[in-house]
């Protein structure tokens, strides 16, 4: 069986997967590129080689995590609006999103460290386009705030699923019913945005 991944990006995927481990235990601040080398198993050098900086690792997590939203996005960019539009640009995002609970764990769990860094600016202009495709052209203030809270309910969903693991007493819905959930929402609300009046 062949693989497409090369070792050096099979490394990589590691190393970021460890890392979001290791900052979700420990938190970005107080985890060390020694701690990440540390539990890889391999040396600080052997680290260096694919990331110099912990800032580094960041940006390559939110590359590695953003790939949906990226695609998302390159889909809306230059096709007009239209509410169908918006309702594909909402199931995209959705699409996936269990797959990126991490990352949006370590955001939430680590904003006052990210959201100024080069990562966390690039992950908030990814958010901005999104909404923007979601709104349309020339929205009101409500068209983008109910746009925000379409997106921010999958988010929602996210966090309130962490919140019934905590609560062994508390069933709560698996990762698809969740994200069908918020889907749900989200296209609820979306669909109050009104088209620009002609």
């Amino acid at each position: 069986m062949t693989t497409t991944q090369s070792p050096r990006s099979d490394t990589r995927a590691r190393i970021i997967d460890v890392a979001l481990e290791l900052f979700a235990e420990h938190g970005y601040e107080k985890t060390s590129l020694r701690e990440i080398a540390d539990r890889l198993g391999v040396t600080k050098a052997a680290l260096y080689y694919h990331f110099k900086t912990k800032d580094d690792i960041v940006r390559g997590i939110v590359e590695k995590m953003s790939a949906p939203l990226d695609d998302a996005i390159a889909y809306g960019e230059g096709r007009p609006w239209s509410p169908g539009l918006r309702d594909e640009l909402l199931r995209r995002f959705a699409a996936g999103m269990g797959e990126r609970a991490p990352l949006l764990r370590f955001f939430h769990e680590n904003q006052p460290a990210l959201r100024e860094s080069a990562a966390g600016l690039a992950f908030k202009d990814r958010m901005i386009r999104m909404i923007g495709l979601l709104h349309g052209p020339e929205p009101t203030f409500r068209d983008r705030l109910r746009a925000t809270v379409a997106l921010t309910s999958m988010h929602s969903a996210m966090f309130l699923l962490k919140a019934d693991l905590c609560e062994p007493d508390r069933p709560g819905p698996s990762v698809e019913e969740a994200m069908d959930a918020a889907l749900e929402v989200a296209l609820e609300v979306a669909a109050r945005i009104e088209p620009p009046a002609r």
